[in-house]
């Protein structure tokens, strides 16, 4: 009886979810994000670099010391802790929880990390615009 009610409760969400109408965008910023936190998960940083809007990269460059000090660390954990829409829905804050564990020093650490993601009509994509997690920052 359990099962089946928690089957047909699940299945009802996910319906309510699947008709709730989203926009291109709404869907490509879902896919981006999900893509992003893939790339954090598994510390592929080189490759995160991509999601950061060209003009905030010119403007705040990704160093080799940067790139070299976050690949000291594995990434454990990578939780969404709240997410609005702002700008009228082209821009998007995120507070993210990220846990690394430093592979030198056999540490785990938590860090937070607000991300600041706006869409692109030109290229029809949702850019980084805060920059990658940096692992040095103290949670007092």
């Amino acid at each position: 009886m359990k099962l089946t009610l928690r089957t047909l409760l699940l299945t009802g969400m996910t319906l309510l979810l699947t008709a709730c109408p989203q926009t291109r965008e709404t869907q490509g910023l879902t896919e981006t994000l999900k893509q992003y936190e893939v790339t954090v998960r598994w510390a592929q940083w080189d490759a995160a670099t991509n999601f950061i809007a060209p003009q905030y990269r010119q403007e705040h460059p990704v160093t080799r010391l940067e790139l070299d000090r976050l690949r000291l660390f594995r990434v454990t954990q990578y939780v969404t802790r709240s997410s609005v829409l702002v700008d009228g829905g082209s821009g998007l804050k995120q507070l993210v929880e990220i846990k690394m564990f430093n592979k030198n020093q056999a540490r785990e650490r938590t860090i937070t990390n607000e991300q600041y993601w706006k869409y692109d009509a030109n290229t029809k994509r949702w850019l980084l615009h805060s920059g990658l997690p940096d692992p040095t920052q103290r949670n007092y």
